[in-house]
């Protein structure tokens, strides 16, 4: 079942549909990143994306370390 979850960004509400499940998670994720209930502007924007972006990046460097160890099992 899909899910609305909105956010304001330089005053203008954005509106993205999702399923449910993930609705719960990205909600959670977004009150760590974001006045989720205000208005937020671009650079808070920009902050949260590297920030996850960082993440995504250690969490692949990791993944590739873990095979690599495995792998010479």
């Amino acid at each position: 079942m899909k899910t609305k979850v909105s956010l304001t960004l330089n005053a203008k509400r954005y509106d993205i549909d999702v399923e449910e499940d993930f609705a719960r998670f990205l909600i959670a994720q977004m009150k760590q990143d974001f006045a989720f209930e205000g208005n937020n502007d671009l650079k808070l924007l920009l902050q949260a994306y590297v920030r996850k972006s960082f993440a995504l990046y250690e969490q692949e460097k990791q993944t590739v370390e873990l095979i690599n160890r495995l792998e010479n099992l």
